[in-house]
Protein backbone atom coordinates (compact mmCIF):
# COMPACT_ATOMS: atom_id res chain seq x y z
CA UNK A 1 0.00 0.00 0.00
CA UNK A 2 2.99 2.44 0.57
CA UNK A 3 3.96 1.88 -3.05
CA UNK A 4 0.57 2.35 -4.38
CA UNK A 5 0.47 6.09 -1.98
CA UNK A 6 4.04 6.86 -3.59
CA UNK A 7 3.39 6.62 -6.76
CA UNK A 8 -0.51 7.47 -7.01
CA UNK A 9 0.71 11.03 -6.14
CA UNK A 10 0.54 13.42 -8.53
CA UNK A 11 3.50 13.57 -10.92
CA UNK A 12 5.30 10.85 -9.19
CA UNK A 13 5.23 8.28 -11.98
CA UNK A 14 5.77 11.05 -14.22
CA UNK A 15 9.36 11.97 -12.93
CA UNK A 16 10.24 8.28 -12.46
CA UNK A 17 9.63 7.92 -16.35
CA UNK A 18 11.25 11.21 -17.40
CA UNK A 19 14.63 9.59 -15.55
CA UNK A 20 14.14 6.57 -17.25
CA UNK A 21 16.74 7.41 -19.55
CA UNK A 22 18.99 9.33 -17.12
CA UNK A 23 19.99 12.05 -14.98
CA UNK A 24 18.10 15.99 -15.43
CA UNK A 25 18.59 18.71 -13.44
CA UNK A 26 15.81 20.24 -11.75
CA UNK A 27 15.06 22.76 -14.72
CA UNK A 28 15.14 20.06 -17.45
CA UNK A 29 12.99 18.05 -15.34
CA UNK A 30 10.47 20.59 -15.01
CA UNK A 31 11.00 20.92 -18.53
CA UNK A 32 9.65 17.45 -19.55
CA UNK A 33 7.11 17.29 -16.87
CA UNK A 34 5.09 19.81 -18.92
CA UNK A 35 6.83 23.22 -16.50
CA UNK A 36 4.63 21.67 -13.34
CA UNK A 37 4.98 24.06 -10.40
CA UNK A 38 8.68 24.20 -8.18
CA UNK A 39 7.14 23.78 -5.04
CA UNK A 40 5.45 20.23 -6.71
CA UNK A 41 8.57 19.46 -8.02
CA UNK A 42 10.48 19.97 -4.83
CA UNK A 43 8.16 17.97 -2.78
CA UNK A 44 8.33 14.92 -5.15
CA UNK A 45 11.59 15.04 -5.93
CA UNK A 46 11.77 14.79 -2.10
CA UNK A 47 9.65 12.05 -1.09
CA UNK A 48 11.46 9.80 -3.92
CA UNK A 49 14.30 10.34 -2.50
CA UNK A 50 13.26 9.79 0.77
CA UNK A 51 12.14 6.21 -0.53
CA UNK A 52 15.61 5.63 -2.09
CA UNK A 53 13.76 6.10 -5.32
CA UNK A 54 15.98 8.51 -6.92
CA UNK A 55 18.60 9.92 -5.91
CA UNK A 56 20.20 14.24 -5.91
CA UNK A 57 24.00 13.61 -7.80
CA UNK A 58 26.55 15.52 -6.84
CA UNK A 59 26.17 18.08 -9.84
CA UNK A 60 22.57 18.86 -8.41
CA UNK A 61 21.21 16.57 -11.14
CA UNK A 62 18.64 13.66 -10.22
CA UNK A 63 18.26 10.05 -11.56
CA UNK A 64 17.09 6.69 -10.77
CA UNK A 65 18.40 4.32 -8.19
CA UNK A 66 18.48 1.05 -8.40
CA UNK A 67 15.36 0.68 -6.46
CA UNK A 68 13.40 3.51 -9.26
CA UNK A 69 15.37 1.00 -12.03
CA UNK A 70 13.85 -1.71 -10.24
CA UNK A 71 10.12 0.50 -10.04
CA UNK A 72 10.43 1.15 -13.33
CA UNK A 73 10.62 -2.66 -14.98
CA UNK A 74 7.72 -3.30 -12.50
CA UNK A 75 5.83 -0.63 -14.79
CA UNK A 76 6.92 -2.10 -18.26
CA UNK A 77 3.84 -4.49 -18.13
CA UNK A 78 1.39 -1.16 -17.44
CA UNK A 79 3.28 1.06 -20.08
CA UNK A 80 2.65 -1.69 -22.93
CA UNK A 81 -0.86 -2.17 -21.69
CA UNK A 82 -1.51 1.52 -22.18
CA UNK A 83 -0.07 1.02 -25.75
CA UNK A 84 -3.04 -1.52 -26.69
CA UNK A 85 -5.65 0.56 -25.11
CA UNK A 86 -4.56 3.40 -26.73
CA UNK A 87 -4.37 1.61 -29.92
CA UNK A 88 -8.05 -0.06 -29.31
CA UNK A 89 -9.02 3.60 -28.30
CA UNK A 90 -8.00 4.96 -31.54
CA UNK A 91 -9.12 3.34 -34.95
CA UNK A 92 -6.70 5.38 -36.99
CA UNK A 93 -3.29 4.96 -35.26
CA UNK A 94 -0.48 7.86 -35.91
CA UNK A 95 2.39 6.60 -37.95
CA UNK A 96 5.10 4.78 -35.78
CA UNK A 97 8.71 5.32 -35.34
CA UNK A 98 10.84 3.18 -34.34
CA UNK A 99 11.08 4.70 -30.83
CA UNK A 100 7.55 4.20 -30.63
CA UNK A 101 7.26 0.25 -31.77
CA UNK A 102 7.02 -1.16 -28.83
CA UNK A 103 9.74 -4.20 -30.50
CA UNK A 104 11.67 -1.15 -30.76
CA UNK A 105 10.86 0.23 -26.90
CA UNK A 106 13.53 1.30 -24.27
CA UNK A 107 12.66 -0.38 -21.01
CA UNK A 108 13.67 1.62 -17.60
CA UNK A 109 17.14 -0.48 -16.67
CA UNK A 110 17.95 -2.46 -19.69
CA UNK A 111 21.41 -2.51 -20.92
CA UNK A 112 22.21 -1.80 -24.63
CA UNK A 113 24.43 -4.57 -25.56
CA UNK A 114 26.64 -2.45 -27.86
CA UNK A 115 26.78 0.05 -24.88
CA UNK A 116 28.37 -3.21 -23.04
CA UNK A 117 31.02 -3.95 -25.52
CA UNK A 118 32.09 -0.41 -25.39
CA UNK A 119 32.12 -0.45 -21.68
CA UNK A 120 29.75 2.76 -21.07
CA UNK A 121 26.91 0.48 -19.52
CA UNK A 122 26.29 1.43 -15.74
Amino acid sequence: MAALDLFGRRWSLRILWELRSGPLGFRPLQKQCDDMSSSVMRQRLTELADAHVLRQLPDSRYELTPLGRDACLALDPLAQWSKRWAAALDPQPARRTDDQDPAHASHCGTVDEGALERGTAD
